[in-house]
């Protein structure tokens, strides 16, 4: 029911801040309906606890799902997780923005409060606004009711207590440059080279159909639409600097299209029922994962000046095919078939040119291959070994398959949850959480990056950046940088660095 107030009134946005903001007000609204009601006085320890009532075993505090009464603050709180998670966070953060708004209630009384908070709500906020211009909001919403200076004293000093004052997004230590903001999309990769980048986007909500933009890594010049405005989700995109392609996915099935940077007609290269997300394109060549009409994994590749001449690999009953990366005139793959009444996991390299195709490693048949990665010198790839809690080996080998090096391993002090894996010239990049069972910023996802140490055998680990907040989507630039999709403001936004920060506090 409050809910409903929320959406007919200021109808803020469910993502992000104003998701957050959406959630605490209905929060607060049915925590004062209920508090009145049941008589709780607003200094009783169970009063900010919602959903208390619920459960027929549980204690009031065992069964409730949240506490205005949590004590969380923007600096020591904040979740800052991308529009996959939570919707940006609007219940792991809820609590920082409807605290200070119980607290006022506490404070200044219940009629004044909630006479206050109902102001701003209808009069003062509007969909976009975040936890600053809330502050504002309430603010503005008490000198209209007339409240005293005593009273806007324990307002302001409510929002300063929970870390919700002008510029607090600056305290969280951000140090990377922002390309595109407001993504607002789920589940859709970047790419980036050649001194570019290219990523899907939606409206504010995330309700409109995706868009794929592209733009220069060091941020210069105008961003370029590329996708048309078709009714269709344009996601996943890659490129190498000279073309962007992406996925098109509509009521028949998926497109695969392709439009040059320096501009031109956009081009349908392969129509299928479904594909992965893995995409790549080097120069001539474009490969990509799908799924049969049997949803069989398999892997295709193509040129750019004949698209309709397909190599495809997999896509069978006992032949499975998953992974593609591209690069140098090579595609990199991962294998699984039978062979002989058992199945075989292995990772390929193929040399487009000749077909040649070299077997990198045989895997254990009950491993688990994840994303590859390739450079000219170089294959990455992920490996799930049997047995192990949650960790991730990021592998490398030379291209013939020898120089069998683990850069992160499966066990140990340093080991991760890897996810993802990009790689440039002169480093890898990696996408890793840390395991944890607790919901924190130091568990959520971030970029790692191996370069090469005084030994040039390139098993220097570094974070890329120090960015407290979920750190997706890493796509390798020139040099040493990376583009990412980084939610630590919790609005998804892409960015970049030039360089690793090192080791971070």
């Amino acid at each position: 029911m409050t809910h409903a107030v929320v959406s007919a009134s200021a109808d803020l946005v469910y993502a992000g801040q104003s998701g957050a903001m959406n959630e605490a007000i209905a929060d607060y609204f049915g925590n004062a309906i209920e508090a009145d009601v049941r008589r709780l006085p607003m200094d009783d320890p169970d009063s900010g606890l919602v959903g208390e009532t619920l459960c027929r075993t549980k204690d009031p505090r065992g069964c409730a799902f949240r506490d205005l009464d949590d004590g969380r603050t923007t600096a020591g709180s904040f979740l800052g997780v991308g529009f996959g998670t939570d919707n940006g966070g609007v219940h792991l953060n809820s609590t920082i923005f409807a605290g200070a708004l119980w607290d006022i209630r506490e404070e200044i009384g219940p009629g004044l409060a909630d006479a206050v908070v109902y102001k701003a709500l209808t009069e003062y906020l509007t969909p976009l606004d975040g936890f600053t211009r809330g502050r504002d909001a309430v603010l503005a919403a008490a000198k209209q009711l007339g409240a005293g200076g005593r009273a806007l004293t324990a307002v302001r000093k409510a929002f300063t207590a929970h870390g919700i004052v002008p510029h607090w997004e600056k305290a969280l230590g951000i140090d990377s440059d922002v390309l595109l903001s407001r993504v607002n999309t789920y589940d859709s990769r970047l790419g980036a080279g050649g001194g570019w980048w290219a990523a899907a986007r939606s409206d504010e909500s995330g309700s409109e159909p995706y868009s794929v933009w592209a733009g220069r890594t060091d941020g210069k010049g105008q961003l370029r639409l590329m996708s048309p405005n078709d009714g269709r989700y344009h996601v996943n995109p890659a490129t190498d600097g000279r073309t962007v392609v992406w996925q098109a996915h509509g009521p028949t099935g998926v497109d695969i299209l392709a439009r040059p940077l320096a501009g031109g007609p956009v081009r349908t290269l392969w129509q299928g029922r479904a594909a992965g997300t893995a995409l790549g394109v080097d120069g001539d060549t474009v490969t990509f994962a799908y799924y049969n009409h049997g949803g069989r994994a398999g892997v295709a590749y193509l040129s750019l000046k004949d698209p309709a001449n397909v190599v495809t690999i997999g896509g069978g009953t006992y032949h499975r095919a998953t992974f593609p990366a591209v690069s140098h005139g090579r595609v990199v793959y991962q294998d699984r078939q039978r062979v002989r009444a058992a199945y075989e996991s292995t990772t390929r390299l193929i040399d487009v040119a000749t077909g040649e195709e070299t077997v990198l490693q045989k895997a254990d048949p009950e491993a688990t291959l994840g994303p590859t990665a390739l450079t000219a010198g170089h294959v990455y790839w992920l490996l799930d070994a049997i047995g192990e809690n949650g960790t991730t080996t990021l592998r490398r080998a030379a291209l013939d398959g020898s120089d069998v090096t683990d850069l992160s391993p499966e066990t140990g002090p340093d080991a991760l949850n890897v996810s993802e894996v990009t790689a440039g010239a002169d480093a890898v990049t990696m996408v890793a959480r840390t395991p944890s069972a607790e919901i924190s910023n130091a568990a959520l996802s971030k970029l790692w990056q191996f370069t090469p140490d005084h030994k040039g055998d390139g098993t220097r680990r570094a974070r890329v950046s120090c960015d407290r907040g979920e750190q997706l989507s890493a796509a390798a630039a020139d040099g040493t940088r990376v583009v990412w999709l980084d939610a630590t403001t919790g609005t998804g936004e892409v960015v970049t660095r030039a360089r690793p920060s090192g080791t971070c506090a």
